[in-house]
């Protein structure tokens, strides 16, 4: 596991943390406003882990397709990922 994947599981698990936490402000009937800032804040976490994991895509998997002569396969990837995620 690299740099990026390490980080990327340690923002995933302190987002796996918070639902469980947003679960049980739910199951305990806590004022919306303050639930709704908690799912925010996993949002957060989600995307600062998926960027991590499209980094480490880059830097290793696509690196090594154009070095193999395969690259174009992994841009029309990313840019159907990078449509998916500005919807």
């Amino acid at each position: 596991m690299n740099e990026e994947q390490i980080k990327a599981l340690n923002l995933l698990k302190t987002a796996k943390g918070q639902v469980a936490g947003v679960v049980t402000m739910l199951e305990e009937d806590r004022y919306c406003v303050d639930v709704s800032t908690q799912i925010l804040a996993v949002q957060g976490l989600l995307k600062k882990a998926n960027l991590l994991i499209l980094e480490q895509h880059m830097n290793h998997c696509v690196k090594e397709a154009f070095e193999s002569g395969s690259g174009d396969e992994k841009v029309k990837e990313i840019m159907k990922l990078l449509e998916t995620y500005t919807k």
